[in-house]
């Protein structure tokens, strides 16, 4: 635009500002008399403070300092605030667990619902997806650790799972971290109210073994002056116990809501159950006592160590040193022989199961040591096997006790129609198992996929021979499982029935079927030279005087009500007595046949290897090393 002014001055044009530059004031014109000025434009002034704060609010500036600050609160935070620190650690433990088992509902969900072109695709999917889901869950509880190991250790002991999942599971038993040094001198400052080095002379620093519970040291007590074995809980248990329990219902409701057929409720109802015993060593130490106390009067090669003092998270123990049950060469280089340890344990549970009626609940090879007996043994053979962790035990009333034992003799007996309907009878009373979850039942019993008449739909298959009782029971062959899985299947599928199985039996057969698998792959580790069915004629000796005693019981309490000229109270009671007598004494002819058998067979082996290495090899041979 063009502006006039007097003569004397020059003529100046002025442009209005460009537009780019939206911080300029645009020009004024200011009117004087007689005159116009203009001014030309003038950028805008900027104040130190101003220029900063905007500097200050560029991003690649303000997000990361924003993130810094966050990142040190939080830290502080988690170092000092116990709610704040649980709150992360709850987040990081359950996403850890709900990630596994989402991912393997999704995964059985999808195995379901293919299709197959045959049984062998179909065998081949499920045992696929069985392992891919074990592993999901086996890399979860490793990375919570804690009560999560424990709760595989029970799947990974329960024989009713596919073997896919106890398979996976099974590592649990022995991969555990152990606690800082540091960490084991507070708690048991803390609960013993003095220091390790005031208690114990020589303490080692580094356990010798750890549990998902706890870990053992050995010491020397100052006090007694024995060598003992220290027993520390883990320190973080009680502080996140009751955080990780609510984790494992919640994961477990979620399941059971998207995947009803799925349901594990009852594994975590266990553990609520269970873990707060397990986790006062006070408890435990009381157990030792009882259990001692109840093979008081009985010729037996077991033996609990002594227990020296005691806390809820401290347990001070005689030391015991040994191998384990299954190590051939330790019980070689002792000359112990291994049919006879195979035996034993099966009378030392079997005694605790159908006589005492209270019976040690976690049972695996850690907990279960072997050495040679002294000249104060009791034992009646040169070894001890010591029972170790008496943290969970259960009993059984007399009611479960005598029709479980009903429930194993009818087993022993040929098939029969009414033998038969005493298998379902007894197991619809211990199992809570009606007949169409029968052959489950019966497997997780027996060790076998089915005994003759257990499944109804191959009742016709001419080719397949099947065991009559567990008495007669040979090796499975490649085509009765074939033919059984067969059966499984159209049968609305294995896996529901085992899901279905876990919910209906209780907790406590459950625990006495850990231990009936114990006994089977004991007997098996030990490569033992008698008949697989040697251990369950020493099951059917015990079911056989559980049944007596309780018959004797009931009818000399007859006779005290009703007085001993009751003649049919005594004809009951010699009858009982008799068909007890003729039963035990054919077990006993049957044993030692078997016996006989086994010694046979060792001798065969010792004679091939003296003549292939001398008498290294003969008894190398014998032992089951060669």
């Amino acid at each position: 635009m063009l502006m006039f002014r007097p003569a004397s001055t020059s003529l100046r044009i002025c442009r209005l500002p460009d537009i780019r530059f939206r911080t300029w004031r645009p020009a004024g014109i200011y009117r004087f008399p007689h005159q116009f000025i203009t001014t030309a434009p003038q950028p805008r002034s900027r104040s130190r403070t101003h220029s900063s704060s905007k500097s200050w609010r560029r991003p690649w500036i303000f997000y990361p300092a924003c993130a810094a600050f966050i990142g040190v609160i939080c830290f502080y935070s988690y170092k000092t605030s116990q709610p704040f620190r649980h709150t992360i650690l709850a987040i990081v433990r359950c996403s850890r667990v709900a990630g596994a088992a989402i991912l393997g509902a999704i995964d059985y969900k999808k195995t379901m619902l293919q299709s197959y072109g045959s049984d062998t695709e179909l065998n081949k999917a499920y045992s696929e997806c069985h392992a891919r889901s074990a592993r999901r869950v086996l890399n979860a509880l490793l990375a919570n650790g804690g009560i999560f190991i424990k709760m595989g250790q029970h799947m990974s002991s329960l024989v009713v799972l596919p073997k896919e999942w106890t398979t996976t599971m099974r590592p649990l038993q022995d991969q555990c971290q152990p606690t800082e040094y540091g960490d084991v001198e507070a708690l048991f400052l803390s609960d013993m109210g003095a220091t390790i080095s005031e208690n114990f002379d020589g303490f080692d620093p580094n356990p010798i073994g750890v549990a998902s519970l706890a870990q053992v040291h050995v010491g020397r007590h100052k006090a007694s002056g024995k060598e003992v074995a220290v027993k520390v809980q883990h320190p973080h248990l009680a502080e996140f116990c009751d955080i990780d329990m609510e984790m494992v219902d919640a994961t477990l409701g979620w399941i059971k809501f998207w995947f009803p057929e799925f349901e594990f409720s009852w594994l975590g109802e266990e553990m609520r159950t269970n873990l707060p015993k397990e986790m006062d060593f006070v408890h435990e130490a009381d157990n030792a006592a009882r259990a001692r106390q109840d093979f008081t009067n009985v010729t037996t090669s077991l033996y609990i160590p002594d227990v020296v003092t005691a806390s809820k998270r401290v347990l001070v123990m005689e030391y015991i040193q040994g191998g384990r049950v299954d190590d051939l060469k330790y019980l070689a280089d002792h000359n112990i022989d291994r049919n006879k340890v195979a035996l034993e344990l099966s009378r030392i549970f079997n005694q605790m199961v159908f006589i005492n009626g209270w019976f040690h609940a976690d049972p695996h090879p850690g907990n279960l040591l072997i050495r040679p007996a002294s000249g104060i043994s009791r034992s009646p053979y040169n070894f001890e096997i010591v029972l170790l962790d008496h943290g969970l035990y259960f009993d059984m009333d007399s009611d479960l006790r005598i029709n479980y034992g009903k429930l194993w003799l009818s087993l022993i007996k040929p098939t029969s129609p009414s033998t038969n309907t005493d298998r379902k009878k007894y197991a619809e009373l211990v199992g809570n198992i009606g007949p169409d979850l029968y052959p489950v039942f019966e497997a997780a019993i027996t060790g076998r996929v089915a005994l003759e008449g257990a499944w109804q739909d191959v009742e016709d298959d001419n080719t397949l021979k099947r065991a009559s009782s567990m008495i007669d029971m040979v090796p499975q062959t490649e085509e009765e499982m074939e033919s059984i899985r067969n059966a499984v299947i159209s049968q609305q599928g294995l896996l529901l029935s085992v899901f279905d199985v876990l919910r209906r039996v209780p907790r406590r057969v459950l625990m006495v079927l850990k231990l009936n698998d114990l006994t089977r792959s004991l007997d098996h580790a030990l490569m033992t030279t008698h008949s697989n069915i040697r251990i369950f004629l020493i099951t059917a000796k015990y079911c056989t005087s559980a049944v007596w005693q309780a018959d004797r019981t009931r009818l000399i309490e007859g006779m005290r009500q009703k007085g001993l000229l009751s003649f049919g109270l005594l004809w009951n009671y010699f009858s009982c007595w008799w068909k007890y007598k003729t039963a035990y004494i054919q077990l006993v002819i049957m044993e030692t046949v078997l016996d006989g058998e086994g010694f046979f067979r060792k001798s065969k082996s010792w004679v091939r290897g003296l003549q292939g290495r001398g008498f290294k090899g003969a008894h190398e041979a014998a032992a089951g090393l060669a």
